[in-house]
């Protein structure tokens, strides 16, 4: 999937997006990812409300929507106070079934360059402790642990604890 486009939601996509969301929720059942995303728990409601004080990528192809994130500027809940030397990526998606393997690296990759252009020097992002198979993946795309949060809140569930993860892309 070499046609993939790349491009800032906005409301016309809401739908799409939380539509999506609930899809990477249900595969993620599907795999036994039970305490991680549930169906209907973000709706469009919450991805109006990122795009107020950050923003949500979308990947195209075929003018489908076929994965999104969302990129913060500040994360405290996570992270505390820091300086402004990061992006922080959230919510991570693919259309899985639809899209080949690979493509959720992809738009990690972009994301990435998102963080590197707006001149922030790392990625942050925060993954579920209890989520080996996600953890792996992101120390497999270059990330590094850097801490655990313990009970971080949660929109529309109980706080959780999260491995913090970093990777430089700049400097």
């Amino acid at each position: 999937m070499n046609d993939l486009c790349f491009r800032l939601a906005d409301d016309a996509d809401l739908a799409a997006v939380a539509h999506l969301r609930d899809e990477a929720a249900r595969w993620m059942l599907a795999q036994g990812v039970v305490d991680q995303w549930r169906p209907g728990e973000l709706g469009e409601d919450h991805f109006r409300k990122i795009m107020q004080s950050g923003e949500v990528w979308l990947a195209e192809a075929a003018g489908r929507v076929v994965g999104a994130w969302e990129l913060w500027w500040e994360d405290e809940d996570a992270w505390g106070s820091q300086p402004p030397t990061a992006g922080y990526v959230h919510r991570l998606m693919v259309a899985h079934g639809s899209v080949p393997p690979g493509t959720g690296r992809k738009l990690l990759q972009v994301a990435e360059r998102c963080v590197a252009e707006a001149g922030r020097l790392l990625v942050r992002l925060d993954c579920l402790a209890t989520n080996e198979r996600l953890n792996t993946y992101y120390l497999g795309a270059g990330y590094r642990v850097v801490g655990r949060k313990e009970g971080k809140p949660q929109p529309g569930g109980m706080p959780k604890s999260f491995t913090l993860l970093e990777k430089s892309v700049g400097g």
